[in-house]
């Protein structure tokens, strides 16, 4: 597939959008009532559910425990349901356990576990429906998610992609420009500090292109902790009317 394909001589991208703009962001927390905390995201046509138990007692014996912070288990799964290949999705196949590890990497970075040593902390993450963007999409949930369950972080943890299509380097990668085959940047950082927790980068890119394609995924996710932080507020508004109805 020709790179021209994915954006018109008048810079629109393959579904309307502009080289820099986000797709729509929808999110919803407090979703699960049996979770600590829990939340719903719609990035585009990317569906994910987060769910945070903890901090408990460490499961799996006492080899497991870490007695200066709390043991952060992530895990990450695909409904069988959520992209069109329609094939079963072990939870242990090496994508999931890729993932897995990935978003172990990023909230370690974040959750201040010292808080609560000797302890276990489950963040799990569903995508329901996939659409691209699947890695920042679980991020943004999760970091979400994260905060509904009340557990202390340096700061939000936030993701973006992004990719260069003919020199113009494009945010928040879906599906069809994916499967185009041109290279993509994961980035998730700390929005405050803008320090970067986790990068990886999918394809060959020359070098003269790098830092461009770097800071549109850093403004995107900028742009994400604008959405998610707003959606926060939101959510401890309308909790806080709640109460002082029930009162």
């Amino acid at each position: 597939m020709a790179s021209l394909d994915l954006l018109s001589d008048q810079g629109f991208r393959i579904d309307g959008r502009r080289p820099k703009e986000l797709r729509k962001i929808q999110t919803k927390l407090g979703v699960f009532a049996q979770a600590d905390g829990s939340a719903y995201i719609e990035q585009g046509n990317t569906k994910v559910l987060a769910a945070v138990y903890g901090p408990h007692e460490v499961r799996g014996g006492k080899s497991k425990v870490l007695h200066d912070k709390a043991l952060l288990n992530c895990q990450y799964s695909m409904a069988v349901f959520s992209s069109g290949e329609r094939k079963r999705r072990p939870r242990g196949d090496r994508k999931s356990m890729e993932m897995t590890q990935h978003l172990q990497q990023t909230f370690e970075a974040a959750i201040l576990t010292h808080l609560y040593p000797k302890s276990q902390i489950d963040i799990f993450v569903e995508v329901l429906q996939s659409d691209g963007g699947n890695y920042c999409a679980s991020v943004n949930a999760a970091t979400l998610a994260v905060i509904d369950a009340g557990l202390p972080m340096k700061d939000y943890i936030t993701a973006c992609s992004a990719s260069i299509v003919n020199d113009t380097p494009i945010v928040d990668i879906n599906n069809f420009e994916e499967s185009a085959g041109n290279l993509e940047i994961l980035i998730a950082v700390l929005p405050k500090s803008s320090q970067i927790v986790f990068m990886e980068m999918n394809g060959k890119l020359h070098e003269d292109h790098l830092e461009k394609v770097i800071d549109m995924a850093m403004m995107g996710c900028s742009d994400v902790y604008d959405i998610l932080d707003q959606s926060v507020r939101d959510h401890v508004s309308h909790l806080s009317s709640a109460l002082c109805l029930n009162k």
